[in-house]
């Protein structure tokens, strides 16, 4: 799979401990990035859409609430694969950036 986009990885993200409804994704996604990025809800379902056709999400289950349906979503075992592989990744990339700036960092006494 190729580079994962920063909006992909957070959604997938939302949906590693438990599925959830689009409305919540987009809370979890506006909690999990401390605000900086904020899906709308057309731009969610394309990504589920994209997600599902990569066989990294499937629908959950569906259920109504307060008169409204609410369409549930989880990953798949190789979505949770592609997350676990994509967050190796940037844990790398970030080990090497700390031990860049450590380098150049002035030494207190």
């Amino acid at each position: 799979m190729a580079e994962m986009r920063e909006p992909t990885f957070l959604i997938l993200t939302a949906l590693a401990d438990q599925p959830r409804h689009g409305y919540g994704i987009i809370q979890e996604v506006d909690t999990l990035s401390a605000s900086r990025v904020a899906l709308l809800p057309g731009t969610l379902y394309t990504a589920l859409d994209r997600l599902a056709a990569q066989g990294l999400v499937e629908r959950d289950r569906d259920e109504v609430a307060e008169g409204r349906l609410r369409r549930y979503y989880r990953l798949t075992d190789n979505g949770l694969k592609v997350l676990d592989a994509e967050a190796a990744r940037l844990r790398q990339l970030a080990t090497v950036a700390e031990a860049r700036l450590r380098a150049v960092r002035p030494r207190t006494a």
